[in-house]
């Protein structure tokens, strides 16, 4: 497998651990967003910080450039925070639509990066896995009457800082990926700040609730993200901006197995237009 291909490959296991995140924050409940936000950006850290040290790498950390590294904590701790104002203004399932348009602006805005050429088949790919993972997001809807305007306003933001963050990382390609653990330190600070000024302290309920806070720092708000900065960084960005769709089906089938969702034909198609639009991007790519 070329450089390329493993590089993308560990983007999809971004994604893969991403497929996890709705599964493990509601075993988190009831820790308040900004809590939970900084109790598992801190154990990505830390983890992060313990495989640098045991790869004797620690000292990489010490040049790198402070930009990189003001970019990386804006992009965590940026997309984070609009995601949950978003939440809490505009009802879930449309937050949640607008917030996915972040694969999408990846595909389009990729084409922008030097050495990366755009094709059709990219962008057709992207919006077919667009329109399967709609089908997903508009399912839980619920009685809501249309969304608030300003929480909209929010999640396109969210939107839009992902897509930035994920297509600027490319262009800092010269930086390590270990920048991620501090990115993650610092995402975890600015969470625990933001905590205290505007949130009531809940702790995990017991070991179960603990487990998943554990669990969730070290897979899809830890090693993801420095899985993904491999994948936009050196991998084929428009796949993964299009694969990147199997995030909210995957999701949702980890609730459907675990008993909390329940299975409707809304998953089938959503599944075909996803996969569908990932192969009219891969061979796009090629």
């Amino acid at each position: 497998m070329t450089p390329r291909g493993r590089a993308t490959l560990a983007g999809f296991g971004a994604v893969l651990l991403w497929s996890l995140l709705a599964l493990l924050t509601v075993a988190t409940a009831p820790v308040p967003p900004f809590l939970l936000n900084a109790l598992t950006f801190a154990v990505g850290s830390g983890a992060g910080l313990v495989w640098i040290a045991a790869a004797g790498r620690l000292r990489m950390l010490a040049g790198i450039p402070p930009g990189a590294l003001a970019f990386g904590t804006a992009g965590l701790f940026g997309f984070h925070a609009l995601y949950f104002a978003a939440l809490r203004l505009a009802p879930p399932a449309e937050a949640g639509l607008v917030a996915y348009l972040w694969p999408l602006l990846v595909v389009l805005f990729s084409g922008l990066l030097p050495g990366e050429r755009l094709r059709a088949g990219h962008i057709l790919g992207a919006l077919a896995a667009f329109a399967g993972a709609a089908l997903i997001l508009a399912g839980g809807a619920g009685a809501a009457e249309g969304g608030a305007p300003p929480g909209l306003a929010l999640a396109l933001g969210c939107a839009l800082t992902w897509a930035v963050y994920s297509v600027g990382s490319r262009r800092l390609g010269h930086v390590p990926t270990e920048t991620v653990a501090l990115s993650c330190l610092a995402t975890a600070i600015l969470s625990a700040g933001v905590h205290l000024a505007v949130e009531q302290t809940v702790w995990p309920a017991g070991p179960a609730g603990w487990a998943a806070c554990l669990a969730l720092g070290l897979g899809p708000v830890g090693l993801a993200f420095y899985l993904w900065d491999i994948g936009v960084k050196r991998g084929d960005i428009q796949l993964l901006g299009t694969a990147a769709y199997a995030a909210p089906l995957l999701s949702t089938l980890a609730l459907v197995l675990a008993g909390i969702a329940e299975a409707s034909p809304a998953l089938l198609a959503a599944a075909g237009l996803i996969a569908g639009g990932a192969a009219v991007a891969a061979r796009a790519g090629r």
